[in-house]
């Protein structure tokens, strides 16, 4: 069975990137034929060179809200929490730092409180009883609350900057605690050069949790399945897709998020039919991806789920490559071609185009 510690390569921590580059459409773009491994350098703003009217781009529209609170403990003492996903109107899921205890209220800016009714030490996750209900929450969020980055991102950018980088332009629906970052290089304006190319965009939407930068661990390869998400596609969007999928256009998913919804709303004929639900599918090889031909992601850290996706993307029996180890994979020849070549890594950081 595949190990979690198999995935793994040595990343100096100089290439992690603490902010994304500008314009954005500026940063780096690494090319990689996953048929015969030919890597290739160029910018991201060479995207409509590089597509043409036989491709479609589909994009993550979910939209990051300011899920980082810092409060303190009815009893005393500072508690930070992030908002995970909204379970009712006025409850939420969490992490919190310390955990706190069940009956525990949680004071916070304007007004807002919270009591804890649940704290599970097995996941680390709490849920929150607030008292302002959706439409309130969300305003106070915009006031108060703080951009969620990842840990390992030590910006010193001021928060209204921040949240704005750490958006895409074209986010719309609320609900991710973390950006789909391979979004982030787009512009509004390179996307109306692809549109001008003759390139289709659609999107859709899968919130992003958190769980998208755990370690993975021997269980998720056991029961072959991850934390759960929730996604949704519009009918409309399916049947073109469907169409352009069933006429030969190349589906290209802008980010794993993407991929990820995706096969996880085809059916066995290759076929988007399962349009709103949540997903905890695992793709790790050697899984036969049935939907999207093409990926565009960032750079992953190690021991991700998200660097096993991409692994299994370039991997039989989606190319001749069968995996033995990911040492001998392309995706690991990439990722040492990127170290030596000073490319920036992950949520800020650069790009990878995998065809």
């Amino acid at each position: 069975m595949l190990k979690p510690s198999a995935f793994s390569y040595i990343l100096p921590p100089n290439l992690i990137a603490n902010q994304s580059v500008s314009p954005r459409d500026h940063s780096r773009l690494l090319t990689l034929n996953r048929q015969n491994g030919a890597i290739g350098h160029c910018r991201f703003f060479d995207l409509p060179t590089l597509l043409s009217s036989n491709d479609v781009l589909v994009l993550n529209q979910s939209k990051v809200f300011p899920a980082r609170l810092l409060g303190c403990k009815s009893t005393g003492g500072k508690v930070e929490i992030l908002l995970l996903h909204q379970i009712g109107s006025n409850t939420w899921s969490a992490i919190a730092s310390p955990r706190p205890n069940v009956g525990l209220k949680l004071l916070f800016g304007q007004n807002l409180e919270g009591c804890v009714t649940q704290s599970l030490s097995s996941t680390g996750e709490i849920t929150i009883d607030f008292n302002q209900s959706s439409a309130e929450i969300f305003t106070t969020l915009d006031l108060i609350g703080l951009t969620p980055v990842p840990p390992y991102i030590h910006s010193t950018l001021p928060e209204p900057e921040l949240r704005r980088n750490y958006q895409t332009v074209y986010a719309k629906e609320v609900g991710s605690a973390a950006a789909p970052t391979a979004g982030l290089h787009f512009t509004d304006h390179l996307l109306d050069t692809l549109r001008d190319r003759g390139v289709t965009i659609e999107y859709l939407t899968l919130h992003v949790g958190l769980g998208t930068f755990k370690p993975l661990n021997p269980n998720n390869f056991s029961t072959s399945s991850l934390h759960s998400e929730i996604y949704q596609i519009d009918s409309q969007v399916a049947a073109r897709l469907n169409k352009a999928k069933s006429s030969g256009k190349r589906i290209i998913a802008v980010g794993t998020t993407t991929a990820r919804t995706l096969e996880s709303a085809v059916d066995s004929r290759g076929v988007l039919y399962n349009l709103s639900s949540a997903t905890d599918l695992f793709i790790y090889p050697p899984y036969r991806f049935k939907f999207i031909d093409s990926l565009i992601t960032n750079f992953h850290l190690p021991q991700s789920s998200l660097l096993v996706l991409v692994t299994a993307f370039s991997c039989f029996p989606n190319t001749p490559h069968k995996y033995r180890r990911f040492e001998d994979t392309i995706i690991y020849n990439a990722y040492q071609q990127a170290i030596r070549q000073n490319y920036r890594f992950f949520s800020f950081g650069d790009a990878c185009w995998i065809y």
